[in-house]
């Protein structure tokens, strides 16, 4: 069984961000994360002056400083960048990382962080479009070997574009799409992604997770491809309590996140491995190193 650390990139500094990168890297993680915001992410209250390191700044650096984890964000933002532009910035950490980087992606939500920056923040369906188009771009240019693209879609075009260096992972570096919609995301993963991320930080559970991926594995049916070509991953909120009264506080609040002493992580976690999941990342744990130190020892090693 594989694990996943989303460090937290808020309220937080680089010298505790690089002390947990060192952790991570030494604890029994598969994969290290971050997500991409700019603002602290909270929805209906939005903070604005607080510390928010940016993403893909982060994950550079990591890629630069480690030599085992797999790397990525939960999840880029496709409104926030050209997806040329994201292709030329995966491949270059594939490169810094030595063939680390997985790209995940999705559709985008949070509608202040667009007002903010002055970014337009377009419908969903709208939101959902441009997520294909764009996975239709990234495509074509990590499978362009020495030659260039050309492209004329609603959104995105390109004109005799190269990607050099291509990817140092054959045939290109991992694809995820994150995201929990039936009809769109689950639909576009089928189609594009190597990975498939759902997402618990919103309400969930093992159950909800089997069914999400029984309308994957629906989705391939339909287009013709092999399920089982789709790592199976899920990202949940995560806090290892062992005081009962705080655990029961948490959990009354958001029944469906990991949270109680080890024995109790342990037995939810196996819940998640019998419904199918490949890979569990960890969200919301506060970016110190004696957190996830805590994590690797008492809970993941269960699973070793």
């Amino acid at each position: 069984m594989l694990f996943g650390a989303q460090l937290v990139n808020y309220l937080c500094t680089w010298d505790d961000t690089l002390k947990t990168i060192h952790s991570v890297e030494n604890g029994n993680w598969n994969s290290l994360w971050w997500s991409d915001h700019f603002l602290v992410p909270a929805p209906g209250s939005p903070v604005v002056n607080r510390e928010a390191l940016e993403g893909w700044s982060l994950v550079t650096a990591a890629a630069g400083i480690t030599k085992r984890v797999e790397l990525g964000l939960l999840v880029s933002g496709n409104t926030y960048r050209n997806p040329a532009l994201l292709a030329k910035m995966s491949s270059t950490i594939d490169h810094i990382s030595h063939g680390r980087y997985i790209l995940g992606i999705g559709a985008a939500w949070y509608k202040q962080e667009h007002t903010a920056y002055g970014w337009r923040f377009p419908g969903l369906k709208e939101r959902c479009d441009r997520l294909v188009e764009a996975l239709d771009v990234i495509k074509l240019l990590f499978t362009a070997g020495e030659g260039t693209v050309n492209y004329k879609g609603e959104y995105y075009s390109l004109e005799d574009c190269p990607l050099s260096p291509q990817c140092v992972q054959t045939p290109h570096l991992p694809i995820l799409v994150g995201g929990n919609g039936e009809k769109r995301t689950l639909k576009t993963c089928a189609k594009y992604a190597d990975i498939c991320n759902i997402d618990f930080n919103n309400p969930g559970g093992p159950d909800v997770f089997k069914h999400k991926i029984s309308v994957l594995h629906q989705h391939c049916e339909d287009i013709g491809r092999d399920p089982s070509e789709i790592k199976r991953t899920v990202l949940i909120p995560m806090r290892l309590e062992d005081n009962e009264e705080v655990a029961k506080r948490e959990l009354s609040r958001r029944p469906w996140i990991v949270c109680g002493n080890a024995n109790y992580c342990i037995d939810l976690i196996g819940q998640y491995v019998d419904a199918g999941a490949e890979e569990v990342m960890f969200s919301g744990i506060p970016t110190k190193a004696e957190l996830f130190d805590r994590i690797s020892s008492d809970v993941l090693s269960a699973f070793s």
